[in-house]
């Protein structure tokens, strides 16, 4: 059987996108449209954008639902993806509703409301999204839970402390989300990108090594998520170098992302 066939086949039939407004998100969406999703189940605050990614990927054959929902709103997000989930029956939820903050031009920090607001989309909404979808997915043993990490998880950057250890605790959520699950025909998988063309990617102060563009990036989800891997990350330089820091003294990763351009 060829890679291409197994890729093919793999192919979900009704996939869930929180955050499909957003560059990685909709990117996922039109590459789930294109490779013949038979549904899509589409999230997002923007409707406008929204309104436009579902004639777009109904216009490549699939059936859109959409919803305009703020993910702040977990008893909201809970509900809806209760009643979908019993419904239409996902087989992929990517949880990638995602924002970010920074330390400002100034370095003077980041305030506590934004904080606050950035955990309950980072962190909360992502779990929240895990815990809906989570009983029927069991219940059925089978399904596949994405949880939308960064390379940033592995090692802390001083421009953005907040949203680091925010994908932080996704990744670490995700990586024992996937073990306790391992028998139960539910499959966890953390992706953890780099830079990806997006607004919020280009908010972000700091440099921006290997800035790949995102439907390069939902095509190398896709494929991983085809294969079931445990981690997708990439790209494949920056995460070594990323993983690389994660393990050297925090003293000498710190002098070499100042050296990088990181925090000045």
């Amino acid at each position: 059987m060829t890679a291409q066939f197994f890729l093919s086949a793999a192919v979900p039939k009704c996939v869930l996108i929180t955050g499909a407004t957003g560059g990685i998100g909709s990117a996922l969406a039109l590459e789930y449209a294109r490779v013949g999703a038979t549904t899509l189940i589409l999230q997002g605050r923007d409707v406008a954008k929204l309104q436009e990614l579902t004639q777009v990927c109904s216009a490549l054959g699939a059936r859109v639902i959409s919803r305009q929902l703020d993910v702040r709103d977990h008893e909201a997000l809970i509900s809806w993806l209760e009643r979908v989930s019993a419904t239409e029956s996902p087989d992929l939820v990517i949880a990638n509703a995602g924002v970010n903050i920074n330390t400002g031009e100034s370095r003077q920090g980041e305030s506590w409301e934004d904080m606050h607001r950035l955990f309950d989309v980072n962190v909360k909404a992502v779990m929240a999204t895990a815990s809906a979808c989570l009983p029927a997915m069991r219940a059925r043993r089978n399904g596949q839970i994405a949880l939308i990490s960064s390379l940033a998880a592995w090692r802390g950057l001083p421009d953005t402390p907040s949203y680091s250890a925010s994908k932080a605790a996704v990744k670490a959520y995700g990586e024992g989300m996937r073990d306790l699950l391992a028998n139960e025909g539910v499959r966890i998988n953390v992706v953890m990108p780099g830079y990806v063309e997006s607004r919020m990617c280009a908010d972000m102060p700091g440099p921006k090594p290997f800035l790949w563009r995102a439907p390069k990036a939902a095509h190398a989800i896709r494929v991983g998520l085809a294969r079931n891997r445990a981690r997708i990350s990439f790209p494949f330089p920056l995460n070594l170098g990323c993983f690389v820091l994660a393990l050297l003294h925090p003293s000498v990763s710190a002098r070499i992302l100042k050296w990088l351009g990181y925090g000045r």
